[in-house]
């Protein structure tokens, strides 16, 4: 077997991935896991872009916050399974539940400045850094 494996430092489980990842050659049923919020983080000009992946959400359904340098998404995902007469469920692979992911940043966010736009499962977070007083040499006695 030649097959590469990745590990990701920050899973929400490294246990169960360390796990699936040894015993990948064989078909195994295991519970889904809860939604996750994915996200990527970068800097430009003064400001924090975040892109999360939120799919199946409505923009409805997800709230962000922000206090301070601390910023904090989640969604539900609601089941829209309707049983029709004579018709019943056999299987389903869709994942369904709320998902909360938490982060801090280096600086302060300017939340009157911040803007939030969600479109095709993708929430784009444009987050201003708060200015702050400028900085003060201290003279040394």
């Amino acid at each position: 077997m030649n097959e590469m494996r990745l590990f990701d430092p920050f899973s929400i489980d490294p246990f169960e991935d360390a796990v699936r990842s040894m015993v990948r050659p064989w078909r195994m049923e295991t519970p889904e896991a809860p939604p996750r919020i994915r996200i990527d983080l970068a800097e430009q000009d003064g400001i924090y872009h975040v892109r999360a992946e939120i799919p199946g959400a409505r923009k409805e359904d997800i709230d962000v916050r922000i206090e301070g340098n601390l910023v904090t998404i989640s969604a539900e995902k609601r089941n829209e399974w309707e049983e029709k007469s004579g018709e019943r469920l056999l299987r389903s692979e869709r994942q369904y539940g709320y998902a909360s992911r938490s982060f801090t940043l280096a600086t302060p966010v300017d939340d009157t400045r911040a803007d939030a736009k969600y479109e095709n499962g993708i929430l784009e977070l444009k987050l201003p850094k708060k200015s702050g007083a400028a900085q003060k040499k201290l003279a040394v006695h």
